[in-house]
């Protein structure tokens, strides 16, 4: 018992064995974390540039901020990063314009989960 114990203490966190649920290794997540942050600093680009009235413009660029934050701090939770996911989307709508970029940060996300997408 005291192996398993000592074992799953030694392990770092979201390495499957062990680690806690929705979290991935620091090694691992280097890259995702560039990557991820590239496409938030780009959707917050096109927002900022684009034309015309957006009622919930402010709401979209503060989660992008939040999202930034996340993943800037280190390892971020995929439960989380899902919610800053979803709460963008309803912000920007369907904003043709902005869909290649949020589709990006989308992908980003999705790189840090463990889970198989659906069909």
């Amino acid at each position: 018992m005291e192996d398993v114990q000592t074992r799953a203490q030694a392990e770092p966190q979201g390495s499957g064995r062990g680690g806690v649920a929705g979290q991935v290794s620091g090694g691992e997540a280097d890259v995702r974390i560039r990557a991820l942050r590239g496409a938030v600093a780009r959707l917050r680009r096109q927002l900022a540039v684009l034309p015309g009235e957006l009622p919930d413009r402010v709401f979209a660029d503060e989660e992008l901020a939040a999202l930034d934050a996340m993943v800037q701090d280190g390892v971020p939770e995929v439960p989380r990063l899902r919610r800053s996911l979803l709460l963008i989307a309803g912000a920007v709508g369907s904003v043709s314009a902005l869909s290649p970029a949020l589709t990006e940060v989308r992908e980003g996300i999705d790189s840090f989960s463990e889970l198989p997408r659906g069909r």
